[in-house]
């Protein structure tokens, strides 16, 4: 037995003092970009990413609709393992249809269909169009669009057919695939449209260009893109049919793989990433995880692990320390493995990037993890608020909610993750709801103005000075309590 002479810590005990804030300090000079996988001290990571935050690995959170809006505005994506490999791997091919600027026409209707149908569409997948195809599918001839702005059920009804309200193809500008994206917006914005279909010889859309991604390329100008300007996507990879699964996802067109594990200090994962190295050497990266101490760090990054994550039962849904006992703060673990990680790099010359994965409650403990020397977080239950995620929306005593549900939970069941074999023995997560927060294209953009702000008011213009120069203390509860004690708040929805 051995009892370490500390108190586990998590992000919410701590604060940042300000440093000197200079002429050089402003918003617009902050750069977050992280690197994603390994490589030589003083070399550029071969994956970066613009936005540090990256989405869980969670079948309530990750789906391709997600990973197209986080990839728009810089971050990553890891799409679910707890799935049969072919839909996981269909998942990755249909963030990777997508190029940046260009979008697959997934979300289709029959011209027969009701205007209900039509709203409903809309709404589940936060559109602002829908097109019409012959049979309703993506493949169908294209016939029109309709959009939110097309009908009102106080002037229409909810049974009268798309048909009757769609704009039909006689009427809509349209491109030709293999036009340049510069052409496809010039032309968007001389038709006065929201969407211009792409249409091929044959009657059928081809890609859509999006008068929204335009904009929000202008304020999210570092989009996460491969070479050939598709969407980067990631996947998660488990211990047991991984000889099956890997080779799937790398065939589908996944950027980076993720070994998804509550305790991934085991042989099983260097198995793996053994395996990965064996088959397709440096060509395909894999992640691994997750580890809180040092010797969890050493023993992935000497298998060969690209990143380590780090974080044992610290997320909002996860009940692990609670069910066995094991764990530890995210601040401590931060604190132990970022130094192990430093010290590596020294030693070998190689750069292994860490995921702070767990232990997020408010945006500014975000700011705190990257102060403690996180590269990039892994972040749960903020995506799942939002619209994007495939999470299903309900109404839950007069507030706007959406399903959130752990994968140690026995909704998930995902017994492979948690070492449990076939059957889910007991929960190592729960079950429940978020408040919905919206889009994720405006939560993230006023996310990253705190964390610029935090970092600007602590002297710092990129995330490696910010945890070099960082200086953080202690605090007691107190401290929080008394901000409002003399107040009484009107406590209106916020981000947070």
């Amino acid at each position: 037995m051995r009892i370490l002479p500390e108190i586990s810590r998590t992000f919410g005990e701590y604060l940042l003092l300000p440093n000197l804030t200079d002429e050089g300090c402003t918003p617009d000079k902050v750069d977050l970009s992280a690197p994603l996988v390994r490589h030589p001290v003083g070399e550029r990571s071969p994956i970066r990413i613009a936005t540090p935050l990256t989405s869980a690995i969670m079948g309530a959170v990750s789906s391709p609709q997600l990973a197209i809006a986080l990839a728009q505005v810089g971050g990553i994506s890891f799409i679910h393992q707890n799935q049969p490999v072919a839909e996981q791997a269909a998942m990755v091919a249909a963030v990777k249809k997508h190029k940046a600027g260009f979008r697959y026409n997934d979300v289709n209707i029959k011209p027969s269909a009701t205007l209900e149908e039509a709203d409903r569409l809309l709404r589940e997948h936060d559109r602002a169009v829908v097109i019409v195809t012959d049979d309703g599918s993506p493949s169908g001839a294209f016939l029109g669009l309709i959009t939110a702005q097309d009908f009102n059920f106080h002037r229409h009804q909810a049974g009268d057919t798309v048909e009757s309200r769609m704009r039909p193809v006689a009427e809509l500008a349209t491109g030709t695939p293999g036009m340049s994206l510069t052409t496809a917006n010039s032309l968007l914005w001389d038709s006065r449209q929201d969407v211009l279909p792409l249409v091929g010889d044959d009657g059928r859309v081809t890609a859509l260009v999006q008068r929204r991604d335009y904009e929000l390329h202008q304020q999210f100008s570092n989009e996460s893109v491969d070479d050939a300007k598709q969407f980067r996507v990631g996947a998660g990879v488990n211990t047991h049919d991984y000889r099956e699964r890997i080779p799937a996802l790398v065939e589908a067109g996944a950027d980076i793989l993720c070994l998804d594990s509550s305790d991934g200090y085991s042989v099983w994962q260097k198995d793996v990433i053994e395996y990965v190295r064996k088959e397709y050497g440096d060509t395909v990266r894999i992640g691994a995880g997750n580890v809180v101490d040092a010797r969890g760090f050493r023993y992935l990054a000497d298998a060969g692990a690209d990143f380590v994550k780090v974080g044992i039962g610290g997320g909002s849904i996860c009940i692990t320390r609670d069910q066995k006992g094991i764990g530890r703060g995210q601040a401590s673990a931060l604190t132990e493995i970022v130094t192990e990680r430093d010290r590596y790099a020294e030693q070998t010359g190689m750069y292994v990037p860490l995921c702070s994965d767990g232990g997020i409650i408010h945006d500014s403990h975000m700011a705190i993890a990257f102060a403690f020397g996180a590269d990039f977080l892994m972040l749960g239950r903020y995506f799942a608020r939002f619209s994007e995620s495939p999470a299903p929306q309900v109404k839950l005593g007069g507030q706007i909610v959406k399903e959130y549900w752990g994968e140690g939970s026995a909704r998930a069941r995902n017994a492979a993750r948690y070492g449990q074999g076939k059957e889910l023995a007991f929960e190592e997560g729960v079950d429940g709801y978020v408040p919905y927060a919206g889009s994720l294209y405006d939560n993230v953009k006023v996310t990253l103005a705190k964390i610029r702000s935090t970092m600007i008011s602590c002297g710092s213009v990129n995330l490696r000075q910010f945890h070099e120069s960082a200086t953080l203390i202690q605090v007691s509860q107190q401290t929080f309590v008394q901000n409002s004690e003399e107040v009484d708040r009107n406590d209106r929805p916020t981000v947070v």
